[in-house]
C-alpha cells in the first residue's frame, strides 16, 4: 500500500539532509567575511544575505516541488529541450567537479588542516589530503540509497555539534562588537549582502539537490507526485530555517573579530583566529573537525547528484564510472588554490545566478500562468545576455580586455547593473512579452 505521508522523525531526517547537502564550504566562510566587511551595517547586509542565501535555496526546493519535476533538468526543459541538457550539464558542472565539489576539499584543507603544517609541505600536504577526501566522499557515494543515512543521520548531527560550540561562544562571548563597514557595504549593504550571498551557490544547490530530495522521499515509501511536492517544500522549510540561524551567527562572528584581529583576506582566516582565541590550539582541532565535516557530506551529496543527474540525461553510462569521474576530476581541480579557484568561479556565478533565479520563479508560479513555452522561453532568452554582462563584469579587471570593457560599459544603461542586478528589469520584461504571447498564440505545453 503506498505512503501517503512521512513522519515527523522521516520529515526532521530529510530536512536535516537536505540542510547537511546544502551547507558546506561557502556557507562557512562568506558569511564570515561579508560581516567583517559590513562592520556597523552588519544586520541589514546579513539580511540581503540570507534573502539570496536562504530564501533562494527554499524556493528553489520549492519550484522543484510545485513544479512536480524530479529535478532540474525537468524543470529547465520546459524552455525547451535543448536549453535544458545545456542548462542543466552547466549547472552541475558548476557545483560539481569544475567548482563547488573542488572547493569543499581546497577550504577544508586550508581552513581546518594547512595550519598545522610547514610552509615548504604545503603542496605535497594538499595533494594528499585531496585524495583521501574525494577517497571517502566517493566510497559513501557509491549507494545514493543511503545518503540519508551518511548525511542526514550521521555526519550532519556530529557537524552542527561541533559548529555550535563555537557559536555559543560567539554569542556569549563576543571578542568585539566590530568596526566601520568596508566597500560596497558602506552606500548598500543590502543589495551587496544579497549578491554575496550568490557566492554559497545554494540557489544553484537547491535545484541540483532536487533529484536526490525526491529520490529519498520516494525511498521512503511516497509516491504521489503531489505529496512528494508537500513533503519536498516541508523538508526544505526546515533546512534552510536552521540556515538562516548559523548565517547570523557566522556573520556576528566575522563582524565581532574585528575587536581581536586585524581585517582578512578572507572567512577561512578569520574563523581560524576567532577558534584559537576561544580555545587555544584545541580550536584549530575544532574548527578542522568543523570544517572537513561540512565540506565531506556536501561533497557526498554533490557526487551523487551529479551521477544520479548524467545518468538520466545519458542513461547508457554507467552511475559508478560517472561518480568516479565526480570524484577525480575535483581532485585535480581543487590543487590549484582557493583564491584562484574563486577568481574563476565567481564570473560564472554571476552568469548563471540569474539563470536559475528566472527558472525557479517560473517554477513556483506554474500553477498560476502554466507551462507555456512563449514564457519561460522569452523570460530565459531576455536574461541571457545581461547575465553574460553580469559575468564579464565579475571577472578579475586583469582578465579584461579591451573588448570586455566594451561590453561592460554597455551594460551601464541597465538598472541595477553596478550592484550585479542588471538583469532584472529585461527578465521582467521578457514576462510580459511571454505572457501575452502565451494568451494570444496559444499555449504551447512542454512535456512532464
Amino acid at each position: 500500500m503506498e505512503k501517503r505521508r512521512l513522519s515527523s522523525r522521516e520529515l526532521i531526517f530529510i530536512g536535516t539532509m537536505l540542510f547537511g547537502l546544502f551547507f558546506g564550504a561557502g556557507n562557512l566562510i562568506f558569511p564570515v567575511f561579508m560581516g567583517q566587511e559590513a562592520g556597523s551595517h552588519m544586520w541589514l547586509a546579513a539580511l540581503g544575505f540570507i534573502i539570496s542565501g536562504v530564501g533562494l535555496p527554499l524556493l528553489g526546493v520549492v519550484a522543484i516541488g510545485n513544479s512536480r519535476s524530479e529535478g532540474v533538468f525537468h524543470l529547465a526543459k520546459k524552455v525547451s529541450p535543448l536549453y535544458g541538457y545545456i542548462f542543466t550539464m552547466m549547472l552541475y558542472l558548476s557545483v560539481g567537479p569544475a567548482f563547488a565539489t573542488p572547493r569543499l576539499a581546497t577550504i577544508s584543507y586550508e581552513v581546518g588542516l594547512s595550519p598545522f603544517i610547514s610552509k615548504s609541505d604545503q603542496p605535497w600536504a594538499l595533494a594528499g589530503y585531496t585524495v583521501i577526501f574525494f577517497g571517502i566522499a566517493w566510497w559513501l557515494s557509491r549507494r545514493p540509497g543511503k545518503i540519508m543515512t551518511y548525511v542526514g543521520k550521521i555526519l550532519t548531527p556530529i557537524f552542527l555539534l561541533f559548529l555550535g560550540v563555537l557559536l555559543l561562544m560567539v554569542l556569549f562571548k563576543p571578542l568585539g562588537h566590530g568596526g566601520a563597514a568596508r566597500g560596497a557595504y558602506v552606500a548598500q549593504p543590502l543589495l551587496t549582502g544579497f549578491t554575496s550571498g550568490y557566492m554559497t551557490m545554494d540557489a544553484l544547490a537547491a535545484l541540483a539537490f532536487g533529484v536526490v530530495i525526491v529520490d529519498a522521499i520516494k525511498r521512503l515509501g511516497v509516491t504521489q507526485p503531489g505529496q512528494i511536492a508537500k513533503e519536498t517544500m516541508k523538508s526544505g522549510v526546515f533546512a534552510v530555517g536552521i540556515m538562516a540561524v548559523i548565517y547570523a551567527l557566522l556573520a556576528l562572528l566575522g563582524r565581532n573579530a574585528l575587536g581581536a584581529f586585524p581585517r582578512a583576506d578572507n572567512g577561512g582566516v578569520i574563523l581560524a583566529n576567532v577558534a584559537h582565541a576561544y580555545f587555544g590550539p584545541l580550536g584549530n582541532l575544532l574548527l578542522a573537525g568543523i570544517v572537513i565535516l561540512a565540506c565531506l557530506k556536501t561533497g557526498v551529496g554533490l557526487i551523487t547528484a551529479f551521477g544520479d543527474t548524467f545518468k538520466e540525461l545519458f542513461p547508457k553510462l554507467p552511475y559508478q564510472g560517472l561518480i568516479l569521474l565526480a570524484s577525480v576530476l575535483p581532485m585535480i581541480v581543487a590543487n590549484v588554490g582557493l583564491d584562484q579557484l574563486l577568481q574563476i568561479s565567481t564570473p560564472v556565478l554571476f552568469f548563471i545566478y540569474p539563470l536559475a533565479i528566472t527558472l525557479i520563479i517560473l517554477g513556483l508560479g506554474i500553477p498560476l500562468w502554466g507551462e507555456s513555452k512563449w514564457l519561460f522561453g522569452t523570460v530565459t532568452l531576455f536574461t541571457v545576455i545581461p547575465a553574460i554582462l553580469d559575468g564579464l563584469k565579475a571577472m578579475p579587471a586583469a582578465w579584461q580586455g579591451t573588448t570586455v570593457q566594451h561590453l561592460v560599459s554597455m551594460g551601464q544603461v541597465l538598472p541595477g547593473f553596478a550592484e550585479g542586478l542588471g538583469w532584472v528589469v529585461p527578465a521582467i520584461v521578457g514576462f510580459i512579452v511571454g505572457f501575452v504571447l502565451s494568451r494570444s498564440v496559444g499555449s504551447s505545453h512542454t512535456s512532464n
